[in-house]
């Protein structure tokens, strides 16, 4: 990976700035620490939902030359954003589709890895995203808010898996002098689809 590459290193956690967004971004922190759950393979694919301003995707194609992306979102001009991220970046090639999942996902090659950053509440979408997996894949969503928690936690209870919850605070002035400002805390899940031979043992 050339260090004269937009963005600089291939490490994840790439500035927040770095992206054009509305709001609708995974923070940096937050954001590597998703990356280092899915754990960016060469050659591998990651389906991510809900993609906001894209920064997952793109950081997890900018991990090596052969990892794949599809990020897909349903508002055009989010879309857009993502495309406009991904070439300034310097991952082109990411695909982008727009589309409200679990819908949108109908067709797609199958995934080594999936994030759930949005849409979290649509009926079916873990199920779709968990069965579309394959064996050894992995997938993380992350939530902010109790309803997304609640699906969250129900997930964890069917597929088992990790819960975690990450709080970030951010040192921000306060008057003439420096205090923390909190970020909103993220509920992740991680969860490995079994393997074949694992799914069919006793």
């Amino acid at each position: 990976m050339s260090p004269n590459r937009p963005g600089g290193h291939a490490v994840p956690g790439l500035p927040d700035d770095a992206y054009r967004h509305d709001g609708q971004l995974t923070k940096r922190e937050v954001r590597a620490v998703t990356l280092a759950r899915l754990a960016p393979v060469p050659g591998e694919l990651l389906w991510d939902v809900g993609a906001g301003a894209g920064s997952v995707a793109i950081e997890w194609a900018r991990a090596h030359p052969e990892c794949r992306a599809i990020a897909v979102e349903d508002r055009p001009d989010r879309a857009g954003r993502i495309a406009a991220n991904a070439a300034a970046l310097g991952v082109p090639d990411l695909r982008v589709v727009t589309g409200t999942a679990p819908a949108a996902l109908a067709g797609l090659a199958a995934p080594d890895a999936v994030f759930i950053g949005g849409g979290l509440t649509a009926a079916g979408l873990i199920e779709t995203c968990w069965e579309a997996l394959r064996p050894g894949g992995r997938l993380v969503a992350n939530a902010v808010t109790v309803e997304g928690e609640r699906v969250l936690f129900e997930a964890y209870g069917r597929l088992g898996g990790e819960l975690t919850r990450i709080a970030v605070d951010r040192a921000a002035p306060v008057g003439g002098f420096t205090g923390w400002r909190p970020q909103m805390p993220v509920t992740q899940w991680t969860a490995t689809r079994p393997s074949a031979w694992i799914a069919s043992s006793p």
